[in-house]
């Protein structure tokens, strides 16, 4: 907020042509900054724990998120604590719908337009991720960021891959349980690839991005590959899940088995991986 005295000088300054003193600008930067790749993580790995442990690197920026989560009346104060748990992504999702957003466009996985429109005066959004817009490849729909992932992880195998399910696919395979509704969700097919095959082609995914995981008959579907794109901001609640499962180091499925794919370290999201 401007003093007086500041009015006044800025007035005069402009007045006369001459720039107003620095003391008198009042920019985004004075406010703290909220980075979305830091809450989009939170947001998947917080509601899989068992606990109310906080996501490394994310508490500063999810506690602006709940500040202004509790200002608006949606969050209690004493869920306002840097774990962004399944109180935080209620309350997102009620103001999400607030915003008249609807399916899973107010899911509680923050976006970039509600993160900024709630920190509107209190935090700047910074570190943006975006899903970009839906388009067609390999005869499958998937969003921008999702194809980007896809063609660096063919790059890297040498060969390109068959998309058996894409993305926005709501009520497309039951056998899916939703994950598909939503953005950033691929199926891949395997045929006429070995075991070790598959299991190269989703340590590429997992390398550039993706929570990729063999699905076998032994688990009830038939062969093929699993991969949700991290931190894609339009993940389906089930996506969502699955994502952060990955991290927790479960397989992605309803029994929340152990991780039975290919370890890559650190586990990255595909743009932690454009700056590695």
């Amino acid at each position: 907020m401007l003093t007086k005295v500041a009015v006044v000088a800025t007035a005069t300054a402009l007045s006369f042509g001459v720039a107003a003193p620095a003391s008198a600008e009042v920019t985004a930067a004075a406010l703290p900054a909220a980075s979305m790749e830091a809450v989009l993580k939170a947001a998947q790995i917080d509601p899989r724990r068992a606990d109310s442990a906080l996501t490394p690197g994310a508490k500063d920026s999810v506690l602006l998120v709940e500040q202004a989560l509790a200002a608006k009346g949606l969050l209690d104060q004493q869920y306002v604590d840097g774990h962004f748990g399944t109180s935080t992504i209620t309350a997102y999702s009620s103001y999400q719908k607030s915003l008249g957003y609807t399916g899973i466009d107010a899911s509680g996985l923050p976006g970039k337009t509600s993160l900024e429109k709630l920190g509107d005066g209190r935090y700047t959004v910074t570190a943006t991720v975006a899903a970009g817009s839906r388009l067609t490849y390999h005869g499958e729909t998937m969003n921008t960021r999702t194809k980007a992932m896809l063609v660096k992880a063919e790059g890297l195998l040498g060969r390109q891959l068959t998309i058996t399910q894409g993305s926005y696919n709501p009520g497309g395979v039951g056998a899916s349980a939703g994950t598909h509704d939503g953005g950033g969700a691929l199926d891949i097919g395997v045929e006429g690839m070995s075991s070790a095959t598959r299991t190269d082609v989703a340590k590429k995914l997992r390398q550039v991005g993706f929570a990729a995981w063999v699905r076998t008959p032994a688990q009830g579907f038939a062969y093929h590959i699993h991969a949700i794109a991290l931190s894609d901001p339009d993940l389906s609640s089930g996506a969502q899940h699955q994502a952060g499962d990955y991290y927790l180091g479960y397989n992605g499925l309803a029994g929340r088995g152990s991780d039975d794919g290919p370890a890559v370290s650190p586990k990255l999201t595909w743009e932690e991986y454009q700056r590695s």
